[in-house]
């Protein structure tokens, strides 16, 4: 027997399964972690990619506002935000003027104590930080329409803002083809309808997903969005299967983009020997809902036989999901039969369709 072990729910599981049966484990690659994260950081911001270092352009009468991905994701915002403070009031702009908004998308609102774990206690007390209001229209401010024909709800605060700075990580994902950049704004500080509008392309663009994909749809839909709220900066990490920080790209929006998504997939770009039977995929560490850990379905989707099973395997503590509550009924339906039922306006929870179909 063949004993396997993948992390779950911060421990190790540990199974054994039949030696003709196992076909090999697949795990992101080893890569080197920043040792000296804090010099390195300070190294990012004095060296920006493809445009000035912060306190060479900002003005001491701009609003500045920070938008930080939520507790959902391994980004070391705590880390990286108070010396971004620091260059910002070597500018001359106050910590007043400065905010930072948690790009929820349409995720649970963030409790206090999930405040603090994110951005650390200090930042906290230097500047407002604050949830993504998407469920209060009045919140949100109507910009029209993207290129692609998105409506667009986007932030209040964020439209008001003078300088717009994005904060995330970047990994392979089957919606945008890799999160990070302007994901941040669509979905992060959108309003559902947006959000939602820009899930469903992902669905009716052809193949199985974007994984892993950088040119496609969805993300040129995104990069307009951002555009459009003027967000031109970003500062975004690549981690590794651990949460270790194994690379920093901050500067100018699609330039540094490009050079992350480069790291993300020499990390998580994985070759596989054959197609299998059967594939256990572990959701670590997507692990605080389905609607998080359903991620790992995807690479397993692309290796699989035709007639296949999946076996997702994740804790989810929060069960299916706090928020999309009817994701679990929808999955019972054909991807034919959602699309009719959202497209004829019966089915209210586009966001929640696309992630059905």
């Amino acid at each position: 027997m063949a004993k396997v072990t993948i992390p779950f729910d911060g421990k190790p599981l540990r199974f054994q399964v039949p030696d003709a049966n196992l076909i090999e484990v697949l795990s992101p690659a080893r890569s080197r972690p920043l040792i000296r994260l804090g010099k390195e950081i300070e190294k990012a911001l004095d060296n920006p990619i493809g445009q000035k270092p912060l306190q060479d352009w900002v003005r001491p009468t701009d609003r500045v506002i920070l938008i930080s991905d939520d507790n959902t994701r391994l980004t070391p915002a705590d880390r990286i935000i108070p010396p971004m403070l620091d260059r910002l009031n070597a500018a001359g702009v106050a910590d007043e003027k400065i905010s930072c908004i948690m790009a929820l998308g349409t995720h649970r609102y963030m409790c206090r104590e999930e405040l603090i774990a994110k951005v650390g206690p200090g930042v906290l007390e230097r500047i407002r930080v604050f949830n993504h209001e998407w469920r209060d229209p009045a919140a949100l401010v109507d910009l029209g329409v993207s290129r692609h024909g998105t409506p667009l709800l986007i932030n209040r605060a964020v439209v008001e803002a003078d300088v717009v700075i994005g904060l995330g990580a970047i990994v392979p994902h089957h919606i945008p083809g890799f999160s990070g950049s302007s994901k941040i704004i669509q979905p992060g500080v959108s309003g559902a309808g947006t959000t939602a509008q820009t899930h469903i392309l992902s669905c009716e663009s052809g193949g199985d997903s974007f994984l892993g994909i950088h040119d496609n749809p969805v993300r040129s839909d995104m990069d307009d969005i951002a555009d459009r709220v003027g967000m031109s900066t970003i500062f975004n990490v690549v981690l590794d299967s651990d949460g270790r920080v194994c690379g920093l790209f901050f500067g100018e929006m699609r330039a540094s983009y490009r050079q992350g998504i480069e790291l993300a997939r020499r990390i998580y770009g994985v070759p596989y020997c054959e197609t299998p039977d059967i594939v256990l995929a572990n959701s670590h560490p997507c692990n605080l809902d389905f609607w998080q850990s359903h991620k790992s379905l995807y690479p397993a989707q692309r290796m699989i036989k035709k007639g296949g099973s999946i076996i997702c395997c994740t804790p989810a503590p929060e069960g299916v999901s706090p928020v999309h509550t009817e994701l679990l009924s929808f999955t019972s339906w054909s991807s034919a039969k959602i699309k009719e039922a959202y497209h004829a306006g019966e089915l209210k929870n586009g966001v929640a369709c696309a992630l059905a179909i």
